[in-house]
């Protein structure tokens, strides 16, 4: 299954869901002493590897962070050739001045927003599907 693609059905039926703890993001230089099945997501770029993990582990690694952020889901699975619906809930986040990070993956869209606007940002999401 490749996922929906038309931009209405998938707005219409995102289905946000917020997953429980609280998130950051960090840089290694690299993976050897990481345990990855202890790690959401993982990115390599030129400059380092970016984790996405939960607050509570990156305490213990004692790995540096900027914000505590809450992770979003959409729950429909999304085509990775869908068109627009990044930029549909990423303006209506931002015209409420919410900050969003996106990572798009096989099946889904997950949305990083701060702690601080969790609850802010869910009634943004589910107003799509009205």
């Amino acid at each position: 299954m490749s996922g929906e693609k038309d931009l209405q059905q998938l707005l219409k039926s995102m289905k946000p869901e917020h997953n429980s703890g609280d998130y950051v993001f960090c840089k290694i230089d690299t993976l050897e002493n990481v345990n990855l099945n202890e790690i959401e997501m993982f990115f390599k770029e030129k400059e380092a590897i970016t984790l996405i993990l939960k607050k509570e582990l990156a305490d213990t690694l004692n790995l540096d962070y900027s914000v505590v952020m809450s992770w979003i889901t959409l729950t429909i699975h999304s085509s990775l050739e869908a068109v627009g619906l990044t930029a549909a809930f990423s303006k209506s986040l931002s015209e409420h001045e919410i900050s969003c990070n996106v990572v798009a993956a096989f099946y889904h869209d997950h949305i990083f927003v701060n702690k601080k606007d969790t609850e802010k940002a869910m009634k943004i999401l589910n107003l799509f599907s009205i």
